[in-house]
């Protein structure tokens, strides 16, 4: 009785973290506007300025929503250019000798893979396949928030999403990554929330690594369901 009971609560305490995990998620992407809102976006542009390392560098990106990526950044009169395109992606860096089309995979391209979508992986984790659980409840500059750890289904990236527990509101992404052979920490942080047809976008996010301040984007424009070329997707 006693192995009966203990199972049982078990049970019981598993069902109610579940709805738990659902319910935060739902609420949060209540706030973004809507999963299916964001889901019915055909495409969107913004452009802004990525700072980092002291250089105020002009950043664009051109999406199909669900399918494809273009981001390019403008350095000293020349475009660093990534591409994802329907499961493959691609890369231009003339500052580290591509100057030709070169292929990413990995989890660089898993990451680039979510950047094709206006519903993040944390707002849309079932329909792709991810993993979520709770990971407890966690202070982020004082602001309380719901911690929540995402597996990802492509690679097994583990990405924890912290989630302001007053409005549902996304404060801070934070994994590993390998950069160089070592392993650092990576968080991302999310403000300047606007509301553009009905959804809403994070105009400003500050990247840290090991705690540091790595680089920061600010868009200044952002637009949705706006004709993008399909041809820029493809290898050059």
């Amino acid at each position: 009785m006693k192995l009966f009971l203990t199972s049982l609560l078990g049970l019981i305490l598993f069902s109610v973290q579940a709805q738990t995990v659902d319910e935060i998620v739902q609420k949060h992407a209540a706030t973004m506007g809507g999963l299916d809102a964001m889901n019915k976006v055909s495409s969107y542009k913004t452009s802004g300025t990525l700072t980092a390392q002291g250089n105020e560098l002009p950043v664009t990106t051109q999406v199909i929503n669900g399918k494809s990526a273009r981001f390019e950044v403008e350095v000293m009169g020349q475009s660093i250019i990534t591409v994802y395109d329907n499961g493959k992606g691609w890369t231009i860096n003339p500052f580290t000798g591509a100057t030709e089309a070169t292929e990413i995979s990995g989890t660089q391209l898993s990451d680039y893979k979510s950047q094709a979508f206006l519903a993040s992986n944390l707002a849309d984790y079932k329909n792709r396949g991810h993993q979520l659980e709770s990971a407890g409840q966690e202070d982020v500059d004082g602001v309380k928030c719901f911690k929540l750890k995402l597996t990802h289904k492509d690679d097994g990236k583990i990405t924890f999403y912290f989630i302001n527990a007053a409005d549902f509101v996304l404060i801070k992404a934070a994994s590993k990554r390998e950069m160089q052979g070592e392993e650092v920490d990576v968080e991302t942080y999310y403000s300047d929330l606007k509301e553009f047809n009905g959804v809403k976008y994070f105009m400003s996010r500050i990247q840290k690594m090991n705690g540091e301040v790595f680089s920061e984007m600010h868009m200044d424009k952002f637009e949705l369901n706006v004709p993008v070329d399909e041809a820029i997707f493809k290898k050059q």
